[in-house]
């Protein structure tokens, strides 16, 4: 019997080998291509008060990264913890799943943008007075390349579930490279990610978005094991 998820511990099952190349035939895309920085135009994820926001960005923007290294240790983290995942839920509920926190991370994140948007609305009215516009509009002004991409926050969730699906596995952290249960690990990036979104630090990192795909995530299983779809 042909086994379709390959062979040994590189064993792949079909969505996630196929979010992975597609995810690298779009940075590839963005790299080699004349229309490649068009394509990151388009499909980055903006505020929604931007003249540049569609709502088709709510996808396209988790097959998008700024560059190689950021592609590839989403990636990486997708194809540690999604082979398992998906092998747990099966092909159509891990993809239902996967797009659910990307949304949700975004959806997260387009709310911290709100909360930021109207406090600085509530602090340029002088400013906006004086070069003859409204506070909304200056503040939209300052948002318009308020953008977001890569698959980060669909990853967070899927990492996320694999804390909650099997608490006690060991995973390898890498800096420092030290073995952790699942569980401890999620719990560690959760207070980390927290605290960095609350403090506001300067990384260029989404990091409500990643709380998001994880909130989001933690809802959906929560969903499906109370409507018996899952067990755990």
């Amino acid at each position: 019997m042909n086994n379709q998820f390959g062979r040994g511990a590189f064993a792949t099952p079909p969505i996630t080998l196929n979010l992975i190349i597609a995810n690298f035939v779009v940075w590839l895309a963005c790299a080699i291509l004349p229309i490649g920085d068009a394509i990151r135009e388009y499909g980055m994820l903006y505020w929604v008060g931007s003249e540049k926001f569609h709502l088709y960005q709510f996808f396209t923007y988790m097959f998008l990264h700024a560059d190689f290294q950021h592609m590839f240790f989403n990636m990486f983290s997708l194809w540690m913890f999604g082979r398992t995942l998906e092998i747990d839920l099966g092909p159509k509920k891990f993809l239902t799943y996967f797009f659910v926190c990307g949304v949700g991370a975004a959806l997260l994140h387009m709310g911290v943008a709100a909360v930021e948007w109207l406090n600085i609305k509530s602090h340029i009215a002088a400013e906006a007075a004086a070069m003859g516009v409204s506070a909304a509009q200056l503040a939209n002004k300052i948002f318009t390349n308020h953008a977001m991409l890569g698959a980060s926050g669909a990853v967070m969730g899927v990492v996320m579930s694999f804390g909650v699906l099997h608490p006690n596995a060991m995973v390898m952290l890498m800096f420092p490279p030290i073995p952790m249960k699942a569980k401890w690990f999620v719990l560690v990036f959760l207070v980390i990610e927290f605290s960095a979104g609350v403090v506001g630090v300067s990384d260029s990192v989404a990091h409500f978005a990643h709380l998001g795909g994880m909130l989001w995530g933690w809802l959906l299983l929560r969903y499906w094991k109370k409507t018996h779809q899952i067990y755990y």
